[in-house]
């Protein structure tokens, strides 16, 4: 299993980017793939998965209605469009995916990525 993310950057408070993760080494069209992030000093997150066996996507309070998730099953590529940025996304940034669309599932028997820096600033 091969995640590789891509995408991240420094962007001002306010701003918008798209983080992009190629998986490969799984059957796409039936596993779940996340983003979590961890900021310095703090613990790691979910922040959002989208199960592709039947749609279904979840996030973290914090970011609904700012950030997207989707899948493009035909490039094995999940996205995650993060509009509204906050100081406080500032963190790396990791993809993870799994054969069950759950956090807990994804964080603990996932297959991760090497992580993206996300730094937004003032």
């Amino acid at each position: 299993v091969q995640l590789v993310e891509s995408g991240g950057d420094l962007v001002q408070a306010g701003g918008s980017l798209r983080l992009s993760c190629l998986v490969s080494g799984v059957f796409f069209d039936n596993y779940a793939i996340g983003w979590f992030r961890q900021a310095p000093g703090k613990e790691r997150e979910g922040v959002a998965y989208i199960d592709n066996s039947d749609g279904k996507t979840e996030y973290t309070d914090s970011v609904k209605g700012r950030f997207t998730i989707s899948s493009d099953n035909a490039n094995n590529t999940v996205y995650l469009q993060m509009n509204s940025l906050k100081l406080e996304d500032t963190a790396v940034y990791y993809c993870v995916t799994g054969q069950y669309g759950s956090f807990y599932y994804l964080e603990n028997y996932g297959s991760w990525g090497q992580g993206t820096q996300v730094t937004v600033s003032s």
